[in-house]
């Protein structure tokens, strides 16, 4: 009487023999045999057993083996060790887990025999059901082993005769190296893995371009001119079809049994002979979706190399080791031109021309094929590649002649990525976010500028059309892991600010792709004045400036066609210099975009004649007080005529004129002028407007310059209430009030209160602003000179120790600020040591 499980008593047996074993003889006659073989052998077992009892037996050995775990038991030293060990531990499962039957008898009971007794004939008869394969299909040295007990001498033997070791093979196209091939010192990981070792599973990560696959491709032909592996499997692995494929390959490559109609048979059977060699290299060369390769993955008795742009985690599991391929450094840049364009090209055009292409090893070599063709040299070619005129295109070489049988021009290398990126969840972002990335800096740009609300609006509203629901902050920051995961940007979270970098030739190929720079432009500018406005002028200006210039720089004049005039953000980035120290950079800054407007908008627009205005008042904080009042007396002028008296403009040139003829010596003249101004500001803009605000506390400031600090400090009291009821108290503006109120408070004599005031103060502003915002720092220098003026010269001169060491992290050696800290240390130090 046969069992109808004879195939599932035969891959338990495979299982505990060995994992590698059923893969290899699947489908063959081998495995049709072992089923019936075992099938045979457990019928033997059930006629030894009492008629009634033989149903409840058979079912449980059909649970057993149908159901039931493999053993773990190892086999290697003999079969009392290995087989006997095994069936043992799989008839103790099916004693402990078969329940007793209505009388609470167990298992073995009801059967009428002994669980001892059962595992002994079952380990018989599937030694038999072994030795009958062995005989049935000529592996005479099999049987010889089985009958002397050497079970797993025999399975190496069936092993050796299934799958006879190979002549030595190359599946696939090993792609040839590439002219004056350059060896990467930098890389870390590849070369330091002992060759022909195994065992390893390397993943070479980074953009398009950098040169993953010739190194894969050089580490291949080393470790195979070195004899180290006998099979050296290359994989074009761009879709799971074309892996299965090369694995099938691999499969007949090695001597296995083939289908071509089934090559996904065909390609587990070459990974289970993988599991028993190891003098192997399979090459995966871009791969590019890792869902590709579940159920692909080779075992680590072999060595797996992977090329691919992709970042997923899914990549970089345990066993796999991450190498990441970088850019060319300036040296080895620099050899590979000199070796492709020969000497005649001054070092220093050679430098300049690798990072006008960003070290990028592709566009070198692409960039020195077109250059040779076109008998230029480094100079002539360089001119052409910053001809703004020109794209990326036209200055490399056509698709027929590319160079090193490159597939592709170098945007093209990118387009691909750019395309699945775009297809990943949060679908149809990625593409509109990189638009927006390619106008910035590439150094570094901060997450929130592409999270804020003025970048998600403009995602929106270019995300596919069926999707125009409001982009949440949660999908712009996830569209930015994908840009990371597709390799197209680094995206680095908590990088002070430049969380986000990218190549330059990404940029370059990204604009050159959008058929609307100047929207992306705008938004980009909406989105860095957005942050300057929350932040204020100097909190994130280090990372915005960049990013200001950049975006200045690469989209022509589309920030001068902003509403019919400049874009903001162009004067915030001006600003932000002079608001750091930097007022001779602010004015150079100045006169720039003073000279472009008067070119583009006209010498009378308002935004010509604010820069003149804001020219002004940055050479009246470099020290010219003077100066900066005359030029203003001719620019209100201007402003009135063009403008009118009640204009805006006309009323901020008025308040600045009055300013800085307050600081050349005339307070009173200034107090008296901010009076008069006052009244028409409140008429015009109404009692809560901000320059009404501003102006209240500019009338404040001269009376008590001018010699009134008690109606100053009762001036700066309505104020801040004011300022607290319409702004709030967190506001920037309310924090400023209630510094100024304190200032002429002190004035007044009463120094303790200012003295726990500011405090307070503090406390305030380092919840709101942080440590690091210029505001304080600013109070915190000022509340430094409280405390050694108030007798402790010990504790301010630690104070103003700690205080320096911030302002040079932050600011520089060169900063006012810093250099002022400087001087009340020593003063401060000097102090002590006389109180002393």
């Amino acid at each position: 009487m046969g069992l109808p499980f004879g195939d599932p008593v035969g891959g338990w047996l495979v299982g505990v023999l060995g994992d590698g074993l059923l893969g290899l003889i699947r489908g063959s006659e081998e495995e049709r045999l072992l089923g019936t073989a075992c099938s045979a052998a457990v019928a033997v077992v059930l006629e030894q057993v009492a008629p009634d009892d033989r149903p409840r037996l058979r079912d449980g050995l059909e649970l057993c083996f149908r159901g039931g775990p493999v053993a773990e038991a190892e086999v290697g030293s003999g079969v009392g060790d290995g087989l006997r060990a095994a069936v043992s531990a799989q008839v103790a499962w099916l004693a402990a887990t078969v329940a007793n039957d209505r009388a609470g008898r167990p298992f073995f009971d009801t059967v009428g025999i002994e669980q001892e007794w059962l595992a002994e004939e079952l380990y018989s008869a599937f030694t038999e059901a072994l030795r009958h394969v062995a005989a049935r299909t000529g592996l005479a040295e099999l049987a010889r082993s089985l009958a002397a007990e050497r079970l797993q001498d025999g399975v190496d033997e069936l092993l050796r005769r299934v799958a006879p070791t190979p002549a030595r093979s190359v599946v696939g196209s090993i792609p040839q190296a590439a002219d004056c091939f350059q060896e990467r010192a930098g890389i870390g990981g590849l070369d330091a893995v002992a060759p022909g070792g195994g065992g390893r599973c390397q993943v070479l990560t980074g953009m398009g371009g950098v040169g993953k696959t010739q190194l894969a491709a050089a580490h291949a032909r080393r470790l195979w001119q070195a004899e180290l592996v006998d099979v050296l499997v290359w994989v074009a692995a761009t879709s799971r079809p074309r892996i299965v494929a090369a694995y099938a390959q691999a499969a007949a490559a090695v001597g296995l049994a083939s289908d071509p109609g089934d090559p996904e048979t065909s390609a587990r059977s070459f990974m289970g002979w993988a599991e028993r060699t190891g003098r192997w290299l399979v090459v995966l060369d871009d791969l590019q979706d890792p869902a590709d390769m579940r159920g692909l993955w080779p075992s680590a008795r072999g060595e797996v190399v992977v090329t691919t742009r992709r970042r997923d985690a899914a990549l970089l599991t345990r066993g796999r080791h991450q190498v990441d391929v970088t850019l060319f450094a300036p040296a080895e840049a620099r050899t590979y031109l000199r070796a492709k364009l020969g000497p005649d090209d001054p070092p220093e055009q050679l430098d300049a021309l690798a990072a006008e292409l960003g070290m990028l090893p592709l566009a070198l070599a692409q960039a020195a094929a077109y250059l040779i063709d076109a008998g230029l040299d480094c100079a002539a070619y360089r001119e052409r590649l910053t001809d703004r005129r020109r794209t990326l295109a036209d200055v490399l070489p056509e698709d027929d002649v590319l160079p090193d049988d490159h597939h592709h021009l170098l945007a093209a290398t990118w387009a691909l990525s750019i395309e699945r990126a775009d297809r990943a969840r949060p679908a149809g972002l990625a593409r509109p976010l990189l638009d927006l990335v390619s106008v910035l800096d590439p150094h570094g740009i901060p997450e929130m500028v592409l999270c804020s609300a003025a970048a998600r609006r403009f995602l929106a509203a270019r995300r596919d059309a069926h999707h125009r629901q409001p982009v949440t902050d949660d999908e712009a920051r996830d569209a930015l892991r994908v840009l990371h995961r597709f390799g197209l940007i680094s995206h680095e979270p908590g990088d002070s600010g430049r969380e986000v970098r990218v190549h330059r030739l990404i940029q370059r190929a990204t604009r050159e792709s959008q058929t609307s720079l100047t929207s992306t432009a705008h938004a980009a500018a909406d989105a860095l004045t957005e942050e300057w406005l929350e932040f204020g002028p100097d909190g994130l200006g280090p990372v915005l400036r960049p990013n200001a210039a950049a975006l200045h720089r690469t989209t022509g004049t589309a920030l001068w066609t902003w509403n019919g005039q400049a874009h903001p953000v162009l004067f915030h980035a001006a600003a932000s210099l002079g608001s750091t120290g930097q007022v001779d950079a602010a004015i150079q800054a100045l006169n720039r975009l003073h000279t472009m407007s008067r070119r583009l908008l006209g010498p009378a627009h308002p935004d010509t004649l604010a820069l003149r205005h804001n020219l002004a008042s940055w050479r009246g904080a470099g020290g010219d007080a003077e100066g900066a009042a005359e030029q203003l007396t001719g620019i209100l002028a201007d402003v009135t005529l063009v403008m009118g008296p009640d204009h805006p403009h006309t009323l901020i040139a008025r308040a600045d004129l009055a300013t800085w003829r307050g600081a050349s010596g005339d307070a009173s003249g200034a107090a008296r002028t901010f009076a008069d101004l006052l009244p028409d500001t409140v008429r015009v803009m109404g009692p809560h407007h901000r320059h009404t605000l501003a102006t209240r506390g500019d009338l404040a400031t001269w009376r008590g310059l001018a010699g009134s600090p008690e109606p100053a400090a009762r001036d700066f009291e309505a104020l801040l209430a004011d300022a607290e009821a319409i702004l709030g108290p967190d506001h920037f503006y309310t924090l400023a009030t209630r510094h100024n109120f304190l200032r002429w408070r002190g004035e007044t004599g009463d120094r303790a209160g200012v003295a726990a005031g500011l405090n307070a103060l503090l406390a305030d502003q380092l919840r709101l602003l942080g440590p690091d915002h210029p505001a304080t720092l600013a109070l915190r220098m000022e509340l430094v000179w409280s405390q050694g003026s108030t007798g402790d010269p010990q504790g301010a001169a630690t104070s103003t120790e700690a205080l320096l060491a911030d302002l040079l992290r932050l600011l520089g050696p060169h900063h006012p600020d810093t250099q002022i800290a400087h001087r009340n240390l020593a003063y401060w130090r000097h102090r002590a040591d006389t109180h002393d």
